[in-house]
């Protein structure tokens, strides 16, 4: 039966139909990869609005959690060239002075190259690897961009076996090397490069392939949205490190950072201190997946789908008596929300539900959303907090600092952004 599921996915086009609903089901449910069970990706890349792509057999992954979807939804001429087999390697060129090739996603199968700009495939591709890039082989392993200064000169990094071919494409020159990584993907996220093997990743230097630090690590923990995996994994570095958006944070009253992923969450003490642990451990009654928090008189409001729940700050953190109770009942607008934050010594609960943020007043009762306003500098916002040098809004791997909650809202222009992982946690990788 896999087999022939696997067949039928690899030889029907877009616009062929299923023959019945049965088949539907297969197709959905038996034969989607799960990434969290330890996969291989085959592929790995951003796409033009900074979304990670990764490519296993003919599912496409989008971002760090979610399941995947048939790549041909994505990418339909894919399946039209029934002779190929699943995506050997894949990078998007990001060189102004490549117009021709400039913010184009490649994608490599066999001998055969597939050139995307704006989800559209260029005119009379696919070609020949060996015509668009001359000296590079056929049947890769990997290939990974790699912008001055990080290499000498904007370049592609293409990976078969031990040999690293680094190519240059102002000149459409290449120059092979020997690296010891031997990559079955790569992948070039925050200004750094990895080399991914199995489930397992190593960061590498792109000029001289040299591995520093202890790798190689477990890809589940830090660019996939998965609980914790092996027993000896360093579980507050791994969760600082990740890549993953957060899902939640707020400090409380005593200057204390909460932040939370998955089913674990990290906290930050004043004096600069982190632990780290799982959701359940702290906050029995939640599991895991919080979708916003927020501080207010000693107490953190924790938001899980339409649940309110409210925890008195302390050891052990206590549910209040009478909780949960829903979004709707408790703040006056429906759940599920994406974030909320409440700035100190303040009494004004900002919620952001889609690009909308609202105020609600958490000195009267009932509690009301009011005073609804567009969010004009992001689509989504993952999480958000207040503290005395004003707001940090998280948006995936970066954060965005605002003076105050009425300068985020009004704002036009995306200020610098910061690195979650670094600049938040002080992780130095």
């Amino acid at each position: 039966l896999p087999s022939y599921l696997h067949k039928l996915l690899r030889y029907r086009t877009p616009r062929q139909s299923w023959a019945s609903s049965e088949m539907y089901f297969l197709q959905c449910v038996l034969v989607r990869p799960d990434r969290c069970q330890g996969l291989e990706m085959d592929a790995a890349t951003e796409n033009e609005e900074g979304v990670p792509y990764f490519f296993k057999g003919h599912f496409l992954f989008k971002g760090f959690h979610g399941k995947p979807e048939v790549a041909n939804e994505t990418f339909p001429e894919l399946d039209e060239y029934h002779h190929l087999g699943h995506v050997d390697a894949a990078f998007l060129m990001h060189y102004e002075d490549e117009p021709t090739h400039h913010d184009r996603i490649f994608l490599f199968l066999d001998n055969k190259v597939f050139a995307y700009y704006q989800h559209k495939l260029e005119s009379g591709y696919p070609k020949n690897i060996s015509e668009v890039f001359p000296g590079v082989p056929d049947h890769l392993d990997a290939a990974v961009e790699c912008p001055s200064p990080q290499c000498a000169i904007d370049s592609v990094l293409f990976f078969k076996g031990k040999d690293v071919y680094h190519y240059i494409p102002q000149n459409k020159t290449v120059h092979k090397e020997d690296f010891t990584l031997n990559c079955t993907s790569t992948f070039r996220f925050m200004e750094h490069f990895y080399c991914f093997r199995g489930h397992k990743f190593s960061k590498f230097n792109p000029r001289t392939g040299e591995v520093n630090g202890k790798y190689p690590k477990e890809a589940r923990g830090y660019f996939m949205k998965c609980s914790k995996f092996g027993a000896d994994s360093d579980h507050l570095e791994r969760e600082r490190c990740s890549r993953v958006h957060l899902d939640a944070i707020t400090s409380d009253d005593a200057g204390n950072i909460y932040a939370f992923r998955g089913h674990h969450y990290i906290r930050e003490f004043e004096n600069d201190t982190l632990t780290s642990g799982t959701i359940e451990s702290a906050f029995k009654e939640l599991h895991s997946d919080v979708d916003a928090v927020f501080s207010y008189n000693n107490h953190l409001y924790m938001i899980k789908d339409k649940q309110l729940y409210v925890y008195k700050v302390g050891e052990p953190h206590t549910l209040l008596a009478g909780y949960p109770k829903t979004v709707k009942e408790e703040l006056g607008i429906e759940g599920p929300i994406d974030a909320a934050f409440v700035c100190q010594d303040d009494h004004i609960a900002h919620i952001v539900k889609g690009r909308d943020i609202y105020d609600v007043d958490l000195s009267v009762t009932p509690r009301v959303a009011t005073n609804k306003r567009p969010i004009a500098v992001f689509k989504k916002v993952d999480s958000a907090m207040c503290g005395p040098d004003g707001v940090k809004v998280i948006v995936g791997s970066h954060f965005y600092k605002f003076a105050s909650p009425m300068l985020f809202v009004a704002s036009r222009a995306m200020p610098q952004p910061h690195k979650v992982s670094r600049d938040l946690f002080g992780c130095d990788h």
